[in-house]
């Protein structure tokens, strides 16, 4: 594995795959690498046959009272988990070398971007579009990694790739979770022990829905009643949303589109975020009876 902190350099080490006419896939990540992004990397591996793994901690997407300056770094660590996974180059650049002096370009994305966490964290999602679509175009993959824990950055990161012709293919793949359910987000790291006892709460509430989905429950308002009575827990619940899975528009009754059961809520200091995805083999035009 080869890590390298500058985009002349990643171009140069990615030049030879390119001339061979290998298929480039990449992971962006923030670092603090767990489980979930280690997914990730695996997926990209099986479809790919270069994996570039990028790590940067990006200032364009976080709050002035936001956690940048104790979000959880670790790098030796996240270059050995990326060694041991099999990463053949680690993009780890500065600050300056994604926005230099004088850096004044944003991407900024629409609709998507306003409902569920962007009605909080203004700017949030334009500098998480800007980003990502630098990352892209530095590294210049065949296909891009995701998680489906951050839903609405997936709809987004989508939504720009389409509506800016960019030429990746957008790989998103299921929320991986901690033994009990948590899903698994490098500020978890955050939670004391009974904080994570707590936050708990937050699968239990989706999962809980996603059961009655299963059972045939098609009413919008009854799913979310059934997720909201298990929050208790929490200390502040942010949003708790069914919002239609491809414009991210409140979800209609009955159930006839797929349709994602969005939660953000804190646990002590900790923002956390979860979803799930109601869809199923049952077709959804069936009202509800």
């Amino acid at each position: 594995m080869r890590t390298i902190r500058s985009v002349a350099g990643l171009r140069g080490a990615l030049a030879e795959s390119r001339k061979a006419g290998k298929r480039v896939g990449l992971v962006p990540t923030m670092g603090y690498l767990h489980d979930g992004h280690l997914s990730l990397v695996e997926a990209s591996r099986r479809q790919c046959d270069v994996t570039v793994v990028s790590i940067f901690v990006n200032p364009t997407q976080f709050g002035p009272n936001e956690d940048l300056s104790t979000y959880p770094r670790n790098f030796l660590r996240d270059e050995e988990l990326c060694r041991n996974a099999g990463v053949a180059i680690l993009f780890a650049p500065e600050v300056n070398e994604v926005y230099p002096a004088h850096f004044e370009t944003f991407v900024e994305p629409g609709e998507l971007a306003k409902p569920l966490c962007g009605g909080f964290r203004r700017g949030h999602f334009r500098g998480v579009a800007t980003v990502v679509c630098k990352l892209f175009n530095m590294v210049q993959a065949d296909a891009a990694f995701f998680g489906q824990k951050d839903f609405q950055q997936c709809a987004i990161v989508r939504r720009m790739v389409t509506d800016l012709n960019l030429p990746i293919e957008i790989v998103i793949l299921p929320t991986v979770r901690e033994h009990d359910g948590l899903a698994m987000s490098s500020r978890n790291r955050y939670l004391g022990e009974e904080e994570r006892r707590r936050a708990l709460a937050i699968n239990r509430a989706l999962f809980a829905a996603a059961d009655e989905f299963r059972s045939g429950m098609r009413d919008v308002q009854k799913l979310i009643a059934v997720a909201k009575q298990h929050l208790q827990p929490i200390d502040r619940l942010q949003y708790l949303e069914l919002v239609d899975s491809e414009t991210l528009k409140p979800a209609e009754s009955p159930l006839r589109r797929s349709a994602a059961l969005c939660v953000a809520g804190y646990v002590g200091p900790t923002r956390l975020i979860d979803n799930v995805i109601m869809e199923s083999p049952v077709p959804l035009e069936r009202d509800e009876e």
